[in-house]
């Protein structure tokens, strides 16, 4: 009897390459060695301004703030007040006992959303129709029992003592919060609107100085283990390209003006 035989099959071992780790702090472009042109506000703003010519008002300019910072180090964000808001029609919602004295407070105040099971409730149920939730102390142990951390965290909406959003006194809060914006620094880099397309040179300005003030505060409150610095500023807006400021307000040849950036588009 003769027996048939088959080729075996010699499987290839798959060499195991070890990944190469993450380097400990985030890359940064070298700005010493002028890769790619920096602007003055002035100029970044007319170019910014000539792109968007068109596009409906709704536009803003918006910033990233690259920062030099460890990966695994702590996290920057707060809420700041701009001199010359980017959104003034915030949607406000407070998280309080159901029909208690606050919570009318709260409505009169102009929070758009009271209560606190039936909020909470249309939170799981995706009905957020706010664009800020405001919770006070003594509907903390409800806000943190129900879970809902993983649905607002995501979104910027989950209160925090930190953030000053789990309050004391709501109204005073929501007034507070007129004007305010919300930032959080993601990778490395902190983004968030900074003016509207129809900001003169000068409220830009006044609005960025603002946010670098309280970032720059922030950086030098962190411990030295994790030192943490602003590195580059880009300003871009809503379709047009990001461009990196140089830190000068106007050019020295004087060719933008304030003037010329305050015109109708």
């Amino acid at each position: 009897m003769v027996q048939s035989r088959q080729a075996s099959v010699v499987r290839a071992k798959k060499s195991k390459k070890k990944k190469k780790p993450l380097p400990k702090d985030f890359k940064r472009h070298n700005l010493e060695k002028r890769e790619f042109p920096q602007f003055s506000l002035f100029e970044a703003m007319r170019i910014l301004r000539a792109v968007e010519v068109g596009q409906p008002p709704s536009v803003k300019y918006e910033i990233h703030i690259n920062l030099k910072t460890a990966r695994n180090g702590p996290v920057i964000k707060n809420s700041v007040r701009l001199p010359n808001p980017v959104q003034s029609d915030w949607q406000i919602a407070v998280l309080c006992p159901e029909g208690s004295e606050i919570a009318a407070a709260a409505a009169a105040a102009g929070a758009v959303a009271v209560g606190e099971e039936s909020l909470l409730e249309d939170i799981r149920q995706g009905k957020i129709n706010f664009d800020r939730l405001i919770c006070h102390e003594s509907s903390e142990k409800a806000l943190n029992k129900s879970g809902l951390g993983r649905v607002l965290g995501p979104k910027g909406l989950m209160p925090s003592k930190r953030m000053k959003t789990i309050v004391s006194d709501v109204v005073k809060s929501i007034r507070d919060s007129a004007g305010a914006a919300d930032y959080r620094e993601r990778q490395g880099v902190i983004r968030m609107p900074i003016g509207q397309l129809g900001h003169s040179a000068d409220q830009l300005k006044a609005n960025l100085t603002t946010l670098l003030k309280k970032i720059k505060s922030q950086c030098a409150n962190i411990s030295e283990e994790s030192p943490k610095e602003v590195h580059e500023i880009i300003l871009s807006t809503s379709h047009g390209p990001g461009l990196t400021l140089n830190g000068k307000v106007a050019d020295a040849s004087g060719g933008v003006t304030a003037e010329a950036l305050s015109s109708v588009m």
